[in-house]
């Protein structure tokens, strides 16, 4: 996939760059970066359109089997009509025609669960993509956003610990 090479790249810019002494953080160049942003936002539309693609397709498959079950019952009350004519043919026929009914919702049911399955499977790929680039990414750079805040964090508090020093040595040197 496309987005999961240009994360790759992002993650070697940010890897590669410039350390700044003493802050922690990291020099890179910034159109570089807004370069991969932008190619990561045109390629997000593929993906939201194969999701599209999949939950149409899902509609259409149960249009089919739906129609193609009303097909069926249609067929059987017409064949079961026109065996009506005769006392003894008209009882095969209701039974013929309860079997025929049987079969088509046995039939429709049997699609619906098919597709169902059919489905499932294509969103549970996605899904498993989808988990995929969530641990292998997002939650990495999650944990890199909290270590540059961390070590901020720190640095901050040795400086105002440095600060805190120099005003007492300040005020020690004054008192004497």
């Amino acid at each position: 996939m496309k987005i999961l090479e240009l994360l790759d790249e992002l993650e070697e810019i940010m890897e590669t760059g410039t350390g700044l002494i003493l802050t922690g953080k990291i020099m890179v160049d910034p159109d570089e970066v807004l370069e991969i942003v932008k190619e990561i936002r045109s390629e997000l539309p593929e993906e939201m359109e194969q999701a599209k693609w999949i939950k149409s397709e899902r509609q259409r498959i149960l249009d089919e089997a739906k129609s193609e079950y009303e097909t069926v019952l249609k067929d059987a009350r017409r064949q079961s009509e026109i065996l009506v004519e005769n006392d003894e043919i008209t009882l095969k026929a209701k039974a013929r025609a309860e079997e025929i009914l049987r079969n088509a919702e046995a039939t429709a049911k049997q699609l619906k669960l098919s597709t169902f399955d059919y489905i499932d499977g294509i969103l549970f790929n996605f899904q498993e993509k989808m988990e995929l680039m969530n641990a292998e990414y997002f939650l990495t750079m999650v944990g890199n956003v909290e270590k540059t805040f961390d070590t901020i964090s720190c640095t901050i508090s040795a400086n105002r610990s440095e600060i805190k020093d120099l005003a007492y040595n300040t005020q020690m040197d004054i008192k004497e």
